[in-house]
């Protein structure tokens, strides 16, 4: 089957997952050293828990959580508003033909976790549960 610059394929190549990788691992780096000159942002703790990157490697989607995860909007908001100064740290630490564009989003995995955690604990799923180890 041909695939054209459309298509998403089965999912991510190796080179994408290795790039999102490194910038994962450098931009906490960055945030970790403080060297953003926004007093703000270098107040949070803010965690980098993956990136992902389009085909062409020119953006990458961070998604992080601020520590204990509070202040998510006002997180989100610092991360954006120092989008630029972040994407040149990163072009200095990097080798990289083309540093890509920083799109910030908060990392939802977590809440889906406790989320299902909750459901499995309630009595009537339980209940289910239990009852097919029965058969």
């Amino acid at each position: 089957m041909a695939r054209n610059k459309f298509s998403d394929g089965p999912g991510p190549s190796n080179r994408q997952l290795r790039v999102g990788e490194l910038i994962r691992r450098t931009l906490s780096d960055v945030l970790n050293r403080g060297d953003i000159h926004d007093p703000e942002l270098n107040r949070m703790s803010v965690t980098v828990t993956e990136v992902r990157t389009s085909p062409d490697l020119k953006i990458a989607t961070v998604y992080c959580l601020p520590l204990g995860g509070d202040n998510r909007p006002e997180a989100i908001a610092a991360l954006k508003r120092n989008k630029s100064e972040l994407r040149r740290a990163l072009g200095r630490e990097m080798t990289m033909k083309y540093t890509p564009d920083l799109r910030f989003l908060i990392d939802e995995t977590f809440d889906r976790m406790d989320a299902t955690r909750e459901l499995f604990a309630r009595d009537e799923v339980r209940r289910d549960l239990d009852g097919d180890d029965e058969d």
